[in-house]
């Protein structure tokens, strides 16, 4: 069974920049994508950022793309969403996920393992 945890949410102001970090557990992470989606209050879950598996592919949702990064350290089976110049639109639920593939994707349906979730506010 794989374990997903979620850190490094909080509360900040617009203009702020935040790291999120998402810890998982099991020894094949490096054979698998990782994404990034989001949940607002009210709407669907959201794409963010994705990454293959060595961390060379990477994609992103045209609204955070140029402000969010999303890297790996598989050494470490973690996977990192640099978050700069947030905005009150990106306050959100954010949730890490581990894909049934190796190559980064954007589809939800392609992810089999998912955290809990991590609260992000941005205030304006």
């Amino acid at each position: 069974q794989v374990r997903l945890v979620e850190s490094g949410g909080g509360l900040v102001q617009a203009g702020d920049s935040l790291r999120l970090s998402c810890a998982a557990s099991g020894r094949t992470f490096s054979n698998y994508a990782m994404g990034w989606f989001r949940q607002a209050p009210g709407k669907e879950r959201e794409f963010v950022a994705t990454i293959g598996r060595l961390g060379i592919t990477t994609y992103y949702a045209d609204s955070v793309k140029g402000r969010f990064t999303i890297s790996r350290d598989n050494a470490k089976n973690t996977v990192y969403l640099q978050m700069n110049s947030l905005k009150p639109e990106d306050t959100a639920v954010y949730y890490c996920a581990r894909a049934e593939v190796l190559k980064a994707t954007i589809q939800d349906a392609d992810y089999n393992y998912w955290g809990q979730g991590t609260q992000v506010t941005v205030s304006s």
